[in-house]
C-alpha cells in the first residue's frame, strides 16, 4: 500500500490545504469520465482508488493546476 502525505504533495502546490483541494478536484473530475476512461486510467497507474491517483500524480508532479481568484460580489 503507497501512502502519500499532504507534505508530500504540498511541495509542488505550496501548502497542504491547497495539495488536498487541487487533488480532491482532479479525482472529482476523473469520476465524472466515462467508467471506460476511469477503468483505463487506473489500470495504467495500477491505482484502484481515484484519491491515491490524485495524490501520487500532484506529489510527482504531473499534474498542473493554475489558481483563479473568486470576484467577491458586493452586497
Amino acid at each position: 500500500m503507497e501512502i502519500v502525505t499532504p507534505t508530500d504533495a504540498a511541495k509542488h502546490a505550496g501548502t497542504k490545504y491547497r495539495s488536498i483541494l487541487v487533488a480532491a478536484r482532479f479525482a472529482r473530475m476523473v469520476n465524472e469520465l466515462p467508467k471506460e476512461k476511469q477503468v483505463q486510467l487506473e489500470q495504467s497507474h495500477q491505482y484502484k482508488k481515484l484519491t491515491t491517483l490524485a495524490l501520487r500524480k500532484l506529489a510527482s508532479g504531473e499534474l498542473a493546476f493554475k489558481e483563479l481568484r473568486r470576484r467577491r460580489t458586493e452586497v
